[in-house]
């Protein structure tokens, strides 16, 4: 479980960006932290991932509070991170070579099996002695989640992970997250792609400085206002769901939001309203 208590930061020569921050993430959740640009969303994502060290208040990941020098190495072990530009995180020019580096920093065994067994779970098992360069920017971020996944990081953090790549890597790095969470993984990711926010079993919503609420994905359309209000897109799929509300569908039989299953029902609805 990840565990932030009354966490406040601020960077040097600046008000803080974020104040009594409290939040409970358990393990194989995905939560979604969205906001509008300078709502702290990125730091926070640095917070969790012990990046950043909180000003006030504490981030535990499990039993280990990111403010302890001491457990730096087990904190790597546990919690990874992975950032917009897929090419910032690629190191070497080979892509087995690129995710043994983290292996031989934190020390840890079988290598050749974590980075096959990684690049398996990735859909990127014939990429093992390929050229970095050459890959696309999806495929790129792909071998960046590898680098996490053969580390064994269980708690993965994602600022804006798809925001560089086309529609189709998108799509594949999506169906690794939910694949992902089926096999225990937790994932907190930060995103201005509204698309994203149906991953979330949760939404943390913040808005000046603060968690101004955490929502259920089934409740989205019970917080439609709070969504405008805090400027924030709302997924096309939603939209839909609105306009179809106003030419008077009943909507209230959808009850499954998650992102594969939400066209299926909407078509459902729409076949149902023209019986």
């Amino acid at each position: 479980m990840i565990k932030i208590e009354n966490l406040s930061y601020k960077y040097k020569f600046t008000d803080y960006i974020l104040e009594n921050i409290n939040l409970e993430i358990n393990q194989g959740e995905i939560v979604v932290i969205v906001g509008r640009n300078g709502s702290g969303k990125s730091t926070l994502a640095k917070l969790i991932s012990g990046i950043l060290i909180p000003k006030r208040g504490n981030v535990f990941i499990d039993d280990i509070d990111t403010k302890s020098k001491k457990t730096k190495l087990e904190l790597r072990k546990k919690v990874g991170i992975l950032f917009q530009n897929p090419e910032n995180q690629i190191i070497f020019p080979i892509v087995k070579d690129d995710l043994e580096f983290a292996l031989k920093n934190l020390k840890l065994d079988n290598k050749e099996n974590r980075i096959k067994r990684a690049l398996e779970m990735t859909d990127m098992s014939d990429f093992y002695e390929k050229e970095t360069y050459g890959l696309s920017l999806g495929q790129k971020q792909r071998i960046n989640i590898a680098g996490l996944l053969a580390v064994n990081n269980k708690y993965i953090v994602m600022d804006e992970p798809t925001t560089m790549i086309d529609t189709l890597g998108k799509e594949k790095i999506h169906n690794i997250i939910l694949n992902l969470k089926e096999k225990g993984y937790t994932f907190i990711i930060v995103t201005n792609n509204p698309d994203e926010i149906l991953l979330g079993d949760r939404i943390i919503i913040l808005k000046e400085k603060n968690i101004k609420k955490i929502i259920n994905k089934s409740e989205l359309l019970d917080n439609i206002e709070l969504f405008n209000d805090c400027e924030i897109r709302l997924p096309d799929s939603i939209k839909i769901l609105l306009k179809l509300k106003e030419k008077g569908t009943n909507i209230q039989k959808i009850k499954d939001f998650s992102k594969d299953n939400l066209l299926n029902e909407i078509v459902e609805v729409m076949m149902d309203g023209r019986k």
